[in-house]
């Protein structure tokens, strides 16, 4: 991320200034949860923004609703003031450098921009992810150069229904802010609904908390979670995506024949198939509220993926 700078002529009380940066499509900036930038009182704003090959800013009347993305800007008129685009300067970073990984049998992608996963910002650091000498994939978070930073990777293709299995070294130890979701998401759909099957691996914070929980999104609707606990040791998480439904069982040990430890079938609010891409992901909930300093790992053994 880079920070973003102008000047507004002629605003009026309350008008605000809101952030795009076009990669594919154009992205409000800095999060889609702080959407709004404050004109100061000399007429300037000053910001964060992802990278990008473009940038924009609009000037927009109080109560303006941005869209977290978008195909085409807005054009001037009603809530929208004004409209400015600029190219990324020459010889300067227009874009993030992309790093792929292949991990059981797939090329991944290697999340490098920052997210508001979990309700905040957070940053994503790319050497936070590697593949060992045996084909094991670890994802750490930690403190580097001063900045806390999280791991995530996602196929670079969508794969559809179907069965999708994980092998996790080992998810009880993770203190209690961390979070590891296994999870389909299509980051490039323009539909503000979440269509999305998670696996999540945490206490959300909460000491006493079990550390494991299913969910359809939207994950505010209590139909769509369940909440269990996973011991300690190798575990298998998978979930079956058919049309209309979505069966997912949690195993102790490596093999897909192991005794089950949770299992439930979601039959309401199931996604279609569209564009969705797995990800794996390890993130913080609430880490400035936690104090936690130390770094943390995960290791996933295996992915695999049955039509």
């Amino acid at each position: 991320m880079e920070f973003i700078e102008g000047s507004v002529s002629n605003a009026k009380p309350g008008q605000k200034v809101v952030l795009y940066a076009h990669s594919g499509l154009w992205w409000v900036q800095p999060f889609a949860n702080q959407t709004l930038t404050s004109v100061q009182a000399d007429s300037t704003w000053k910001n964060s923004t992802h990278l990008g090959s473009e940038y924009a800013a609009l000037l927009v009347n109080p109560g303006y609703q941005p869209a977290a993305k978008l195909q085409v800007l807005p054009p001037v008129g009603g809530a929208v003031a004004a409209v400015t685009v600029k190219s990324g300067a020459a010889g300067g970073p227009t874009s993030l450098a992309t790093k792929t990984i292949h991990f059981s049998g797939y090329d991944w992608t290697v999340r490098a921009s920052g997210s508001d996963r979990g309700g905040e910002p957070l940053s994503y650091d790319p050497e936070n992810v590697w593949v060992d000498a045996k084909g094991n994939l670890h994802l750490r978070m930690g403190e580097r150069n001063g900045r806390w930073a999280c791991a995530e990777v996602y196929l670079t293709r969508a794969l559809g229904l179907g069965t999708y299995r994980f092998v996790v070294q080992d998810s009880a130890h993770l203190p209690v802010s961390a979070i590891v979701g296994l999870f389909t998401f299509d980051e490039q759909s323009l539909d503000q609904a979440r269509n999305e099957l998670d696996v999540e691996l945490s206490r959300w914070g909460n000491e006493n908390g079990k550390n494991a929980q299913y969910v359809v999104q939207p994950f505010y609707i209590p139909e769509n979670v369940v909440r269990f606990n996973v011991p300690p040791g190798v575990i298998t998480h998978e979930f079956r995506w058919a049309s209309g439904s979505a069966a997912f069982q949690t195993l102790r040990g490596s093999s897909p024949n192991g005794a089950v430890i949770a299992k439930h079938e979601f039959t309401s609010g199931i996604p279609n198939a569209a564009g969705q891409t797995v990800h794996i992901d390890l993130y913080d909930y609430h880490h400035s509220r936690s104090g936690a300093r130390d770094p943390v790992e995960v290791v996933i053994e295996k992915f695999d993926y049955l039509p």
